[in-house]
């Protein structure tokens, strides 16, 4: 049958759409399906999925982090912990993502101190990513006993950041202050520098804009390699990294220890069992898997749980 020139390439279009729906729209997924279902692929192509040994519940998967909290969302003292997620709510695979601020991110947004007189939150405020760093800081060196101060960051557990206005030179520097606003410091917090160059330290007030000023992060005397490890204090791109550093992990050790009321060398013996090297020899870097861990500790010590 004849049919007119303009309808072949339409005809032609067809039965390539029909074709390859039926090959990548069937055919390869039924291909694929079987395929991970072999032995050596069902696990990963699952998941991996982590079931706990007592009763062989899902208790979450070895690529995923989690929170080892309370019921009132407290951490567990006898548990390794995470690095932190800015997943959502936390290791939210549905909001996987990361903070993205970066390095110059130093300066907060203050919160309205209206809504908080009456108990609700600004929803406005926000902390740079300096503070964050900061404060996890500052909190896992409470946690874990040891000193948490961390270079650019105050005693108080905000970035040590300073607004200086003045005339500015030709390199954009201001060399004579007029005025120096810690802005990250509200009043009537007393500021982490009583005096820059001379000029008295301020504390920030809400509402005001210093963003005239050659915003400065100053170092202060914190040692230069911290106690808490860079992963207690950052999260990972993803937000769902499921490994901590061994350094990190060192560092939770003697409380889980103690918490558990078992010897420190078990713990770290155990720790040791739990740390994966780099790939290949080279590629990476060596990692701890958190829940497995834990899992492991329920495991062999279930007094301490």
């Amino acid at each position: 049958m004849y049919l007119p020139t303009w309808i072949r390439p339409h005809l032609a279009a067809l039965r390539a759409l029909l074709l390859l729906t039926v090959v990548c729209g069937v055919l390869y997924p039924l291909v694929i399906t079987g395929i991970v279902q072999l032995p050596a692929l069902r696990e990963k192509a699952g998941g991996s999925m982590i079931e706990a040994a007592a009763d062989g519940r899902l208790v979450g998967s070895r690529l995923i982090g989690q929170a080892f909290t309370g019921k009132a969302g407290s951490a567990l003292p006898q548990y390794f912990h995470s690095r932190p997620s800015a997943a959502g709510n936390g290791y939210d695979p549905l909001a996987t993502g990361a903070s993205n601020l970066g390095p110059e991110d130093i300066v907060d947004v203050l919160p309205d101190p209206a809504p908080q007189k009456t108990g609700h939150q600004d929803p406005e405020a926000r902390q740079s990513l300096l503070t964050q760093v900061c404060a996890r800081s500052r909190a896992v060196g409470a946690q874990e006993g040891v000193d948490g101060s961390r270079p650019f960051c105050t005693a108080g557990g905000v970035g040590a950041t300073l607004s200086v206005i003045g005339p500015r030179d030709a390199t954009g520097h201001v060399n004579r202050p007029r005025r120096v606003v810690s802005v990250n410091e509200r009043c009537p917090d007393k500021p982490f520098l009583a005096t820059y160059r001379g000029v008295r330290v301020e504390c920030a007030r809400y509402g005001q804009d210093y963003s005239t000023g050659e915003i400065l992060p100053i170092r202060g005397n914190a040692p230069k390699t911290p106690k808490v490890p860079a992963d207690a204090v950052t999260a990972s791109g993803s937000g769902l990294d499921p490994d901590i550093s061994p350094a990190y992990a060192r560092l939770q050790a003697p409380r889980v220890a103690r918490v558990r009321k078992i010897p420190l060398r078990s713990v770290l013996d155990l720790l040791d069992q739990h740390t994966t090297g780099r790939t290949l020899g080279f590629m990476g870097e060596p990692h701890v898997n958190v829940l497995q861990l834990n899992l492991d500790l329920d495991r062999r010590h279930p007094s301490g749980t």
